[in-house]
């Protein structure tokens, strides 16, 4: 009679794994253009994380389908489009900037096809959107951690902000910023508009060395950032820059040189000081494969963007169902991911802690975390 079970049990295993089928989530990343290093650090951790789960608990098979937007809206809401009609994929996980992220979620939306975010940060991203999720945290959350730990660690009262008014990003997280770091009773003596592409920054840092700020507040992305720090010190401005999200990465502290030495800004994951056991496996794994220890917070905000997918698909009876996929991401409580607990509410936002580092001797050295 055991045999008989152990037979049947086996047969049972054999027919559903013969009914296994292939299921497509699609990646839109700038894989070119001016943001292509945060698309694919991104996406390495989203492929490797593919390849450490390919399947889902039922047995079937995960299938990645990347499509380059180059960092374009046009291009974001053209891949969203294919990815939806052509490649039937039943989740998408992209872009990076809020602006372009939320020409997917526009699209996706109306398709009934959950998008979650990795990286962008924008509080208004998920409002009115019932398919839009991210892992990572608003920018309401990072501007508080920046204004509190200016004023309340390093003492600071007065600042001046560089606001890069083409970028939605920029614009949120100034404002966040602003009102945390005035109701801290600190003051904003100036604020300074730039616009990304420019290059001649040589006017923007001469009012900030006669303005006599505590800080300079540098919400915006690597390329223009780091152009304003090396001019600043061609200038002899040598005022403490802080920074969010947008800055950490590599490419920031390659372009900056010594300019950007003691440069401080807000990150979502240190490789010295994993959350979770699942961080720790991780790294390992990583480890044995590229011999590198270091990992960027953005290759485990990707990571986690699969892992949530995977699990709300795990979570569903019929894992091909968008609808229901959608139901349980929104649902994801106290999730052990590569970069930390993730909850995510009914709103599709993220409960997770933040980093700060400082750049020094050329590394992005961590500091502290900050649990909401």
């Amino acid at each position: 009679m055991r045999q008989l079970v152990i037979f049947a049990a086996a047969i049972s295993t054999l027919v559903s794994f013969s009914f296994a089928k292939e299921i497509h989530i699609g990646v839109v990343m700038p894989m070119s253009g001016s943001l292509a290093s945060y698309g694919q650090t991104t996406y390495e951790g989203i492929e490797f994380a593919n390849t450490l789960q390919p399947k889902l608990k039922n047995g079937d098979t995960l299938k990645l389908v990347l499509v380059d937007n180059k960092g374009d809206k046009v291009e974001s809401a053209t891949a969203t489009t294919r990815l939806i009609s052509s490649d039937k994929v039943v989740g998408i996980l992209g872009a990076i900037t809020s602006t372009n992220t939320a020409q997917i979620i526009a699209i996706a939306d109306k398709k009934q096809i959950p998008v979650i975010a990795p990286v962008a940060t924008n509080d208004k991203l998920t409002e009115q959107r019932t398919y839009a999720s991210r892992v990572c945290f608003t920018d309401s959350f990072q501007g508080a951690v920046v204004a509190n730990y200016a004023s309340k660690d390093l003492k600071f009262k007065t600042a001046v902000v560089i606001v890069d008014q083409a970028q939605v990003y920029s614009l949120g997280l100034s404002k966040a910023f602003t009102e945390a770091f005035t109701a801290n009773g600190g003051k904003v003596i100036k604020e300074l508009k730039v616009n990304s592409g420019d290059k001649d920054f040589k006017a923007v840092v001469s009012q900030i060395k006669g303005s006599n700020p505590d800080f300079i507040f540098l919400p915006i992305y690597h390329a223009e950032a780091s152009m304003i720090t090396r001019q600043a010190k061609q200038i002899g401005l040598a005022k403490p820059f802080l920074s969010g999200d947008s800055v950490a990465n590599q490419t920031f502290i390659d372009l900056g040189g010594d300019s950007v030495e003691g440069h401080m800004f807000t990150d979502f994951f240190d490789y010295s000081a994993p959350p979770t056991q699942r961080s720790k496996d991780f790294i390992a794994a990583y480890e044995k494969k590229t011999g590198k220890k270091e990992i960027n917070s953005f290759v485990t905000l990707g990571a986690d963007t699969y892992n949530v997918m995977v699990d709300a698909m795990n979570r569903c009876d019929n894992p091909s169902d968008s609808v229901c996929i959608n139901d349980k991401i929104k649902k994801t409580v106290n999730f052990e991911g590569v970069s930390g607990f993730i909850s995510i509410d009914k709103n599709g936002n993220a409960t997770r802690s933040a980093v700060i580092k400082v750049i020094t001797n050329g590394k992005a050295v961590y500091k502290s975390t900050v649990n909401p």
